[in-house]
């Protein structure tokens, strides 16, 4: 299986980063739609698909604004159909607030799916194929976690929470093949990640020790890390557990 990073920041871009948006081509799958799923259009040139789901972890503007780039996408490419999968209130404010006609006069035709309406454990494709569970996260305003399993493989979506080993959603994330994980800050900013509802490099790498996942991605990075010289460094302990640090442009194998 392969994971595509088209966004892994979080709040705005940076220079280097645009923000939280992941693709799994073999399930036609868009994880969150900030600003980088403006690189699904290039995908779906060399990859046509006429119809992908996006499940959405919560409705922050770094998540959803990329929405709202999918009018040109469903105009140059195959892509006609689109289902959006989240919680409903979220749903509602995308569908007021994003595409007010005084914000976004002309939205492009979406389907949204409140997952509550649905059974817990959701097969998104028509034959199976591919499995989906949620859970609730801790953060601001509220966000939701995911594990995917698309062809034997099982991989989890953590992001906007703030990291600890007794979470409940940590319960989730058994026998995965790929964890993707939050983790906004460095070690030194620990007080404003739990202040923020996010996650530091620390609280991150002990909830990994506890989960043991064959690969962990960090994503959701501050972007502005590198410009104040506080980028994320790995030590050789999270090194062994087979944690990396995103990058937009990623094709992460798992």
């Amino acid at each position: 299986m392969i994971l595509k990073c088209f966004g892994t920041a979080g709040y705005h871009p940076s220079e280097d980063r645009h923000t939280s948006c992941y693709y799994l081509p073999d399930a036609a799958l868009v994880l969150d739609a900030g600003t980088g799923i403006f690189r699904l259009t290039a995908e779906l040139l060399s990859q046509p698909r006429e119809s992908i789901d996006i499940l959405l972890s919560h409705a922050h503007l770094d998540h959803v604004v990329g929405l709202t780039f999918l009018l040109d996408t469903m105009s140059v490419t195959k892509l006609r159909h689109v289902r959006v999968w989240g919680e409903a209130a979220k749903l509602l404010a995308v569908r007021e607030h994003l595409y007010n006609s005084l914000i976004f006069p002309v939205p492009p035709s979406l389907e949204f799916v409140d997952l509550a309406s649905q059974p817990s454990r959701l097969p998104l494709a028509a034959d199976g194929a591919f499995l989906v569970d949620w859970f609730k996260l801790e953060h601001a305003g509220g966000s939701l976690g995911y594990v995917v399993e698309v062809g034997g493989r099982r991989l989890a979506y953590i992001t906007d929470t703030t990291a600890r080993p007794n979470s409940a959603y940590v319960a989730a994330l058994t026998n995965l093949d790929l964890l993707i994980h939050e983790c906004n800050f460095g070690n030194a900013h620990h007080e404003l990640a739990e202040k923020t509802g996010h996650s530091w490099l620390a609280a991150v790498t002990d909830v990994v020790r506890r989960c043991l996942p064959a690969k962990t991605l960090l994503v959701h990075h501050n972007p502005l890390a590198k410009l104040l010289g506080g980028e994320l460094k790995l030590d050789a302990e999270q090194i062994a557990l087979n944690m990396t640090l995103a990058q937009d442009g990623d094709a992460i194998e798992y």
